[in-house]
């Protein structure tokens, strides 16, 4: 009779995967590069907070976040998946540059509308209703949020047919 457990533990410590520690590195950097870059705008001024105060917050928090996301990952790595969809990773980083290339044309509600319902639509598959809405809210919210309640002008549409409208 022996007095081994029946069950064995294994010792070998899971690792975290390479993309995964490029993942957190990447956006540690972005989070560094926002903290430094902004400082040159001014974090404050003699009427109250400066152009750079919001995005030194943003930067310390994309930061922050890394740090806690590494911790983790450090803790119980992810199970990571076998491959990468490229497709998917085509499919956004194309529609991207055509968002990016169609909007000083289209302006920012008809261009980020397009944009939004060929990923919930088309890439989501879902349904027409909650694409619609989603897009619209989306699309004509941030717009209307940016121009109006932050003072940030987004582009118009170049065809005045469309500028006339409101788009």
């Amino acid at each position: 009779m022996t007095t081994e457990p029946v069950t064995a533990t294994s010792k070998t410590a899971a690792r975290v995967a390479p993309s995964v520690l490029a993942g957190i590195g990447a956006f540690a950097a972005v989070g560094v590069y926002v903290l430094i870059s902004s400082v040159g705008l001014g974090l404050w001024t003699s009427l109250g907070p400066g152009p750079g105060l919001f995005p030194f917050a943003m930067g310390a928090v994309l930061a922050a976040m890394s740090a806690v996301w590494l911790l983790q990952e450090l803790r119980r790595p992810s199970e990571t998946a076998e491959g990468v969809d490229r497709a998917l990773v085509i499919a956004v980083v194309a529609s991207l540059v055509v968002l990016a290339a169609v909007m000083d044309l289209l302006g920012f509600q008809l261009s980020m509308f397009l944009f939004l319902m060929y990923h919930l639509k088309l890439r989501g598959r879902r349904a027409w209703p909650s694409s619609l809405v989603t897009a619209l809210a989306g699309s004509v919210g941030a717009f209307y949020a940016f121009n109006y309640g932050l003072n940030v002008a987004l582009p118009v549409s170049a065809f005045p047919l469309l500028n006339t409208i409101g788009l």
